[in-house]
């Protein structure tokens, strides 16, 4: 059995370190859109395939057998061309996601970063914390009402807010130290994907402590029929049940 783990989350560096403990060859791959990427135990290879039509090829040329994609949860366009190639070399694919949050009611809950920038032209306050990274900015670039506060791990390049102040930070970060920033900054309004897990989780308590308004993304849908687990140890367990 060879396993490749679409990875760069957390849950994919628990997994790779899991499935090696158990002597499972795994190897692990990075999309390359982080400068400074925290790598899994094991090998690993960082950059594209070529779309699903080189996935697929990859796949039968390293003679990988199962295909886990635990990406992030919005890296939809990774997570189609992984079903769609699974499905043309025949190898079994299972996504691993962690929970969504657990969405207020006085949280509004928007589609997508277009919807987001939308509901953020139309608010009537001033200060607003951007946390959605470095490549949905670009959405609000138009925006030159709000003074954005923009949180990314890497600097950011291509279309702006025009008043935006910069941040370069990589979680997990506490409550206290979120709403100590949100204070420092006057911020009335958190943008944010929901991505789940703990690393970013708390900024949501300290916008709640604040009284701060949640424009929150909703995941986009993984691929009809395709298989997924919450947790490192149901992906585990999924491959202990494969043939081979």
């Amino acid at each position: 059995m060879r396993i490749l783990i679409l990875g760069g989350t957390g849950e994919a560096r628990e997994l790779a370190a899991a499935l090696l403990a158990a002597g499972t060859d795994v190897l692990s791959s990075l999309a390359g859109r982080v400068r400074d990427p925290r790598l899994p135990d094991g090998p690993v290879r960082i950059g594209g395939f070529g779309g699903p039509h080189g996935l697929a090829a990859f796949l039968q040329a390293q003679g990988i057998t199962c295909v886990i994609d635990a990406t992030h949860p919005f890296a939809s366009g990774i997570t189609a061309s992984a079903a769609e190639a699974a499905a043309r070399a025949g190898v079994p694919l299972l996504v691993l996601r962690r929970p969504a949050w657990d969405v207020h009611q006085e949280w509004a809950v928007v589609a997508d970063i277009h919807a987001a920038a939308a509901a953020v032209s139309s608010w009537s306050g001033q200060s607003v914390f951007l946390t959605t990274g470095r490549r949905d900015l670009a959405a609000f670039a138009a925006d030159d009402r709000h003074g954005f506060l923009v949180r990314t791990v890497d600097p950011p390049d291509g279309p702006q807010p025009p008043r935006m102040t910069l941040i370069m930070a990589r979680g997990p970060y506490t409550v206290a130290a979120e709403t100590a920033l949100m204070r420092a900054h006057g911020i009335g309004l958190l943008v944010t994907k929901n991505s789940g897990g703990s690393m970013t989780a708390a900024k949501l308590q300290a916008a709640r402590d604040l009284g701060v308004g949640v424009v929150m993304v909703q995941r986009p849908p993984l691929p009809a029929g395709t298989a997924a687990v919450a947790t490192v140890g149901e992906a585990v367990g999924w491959v202990e049940r494969q043939p081979g």
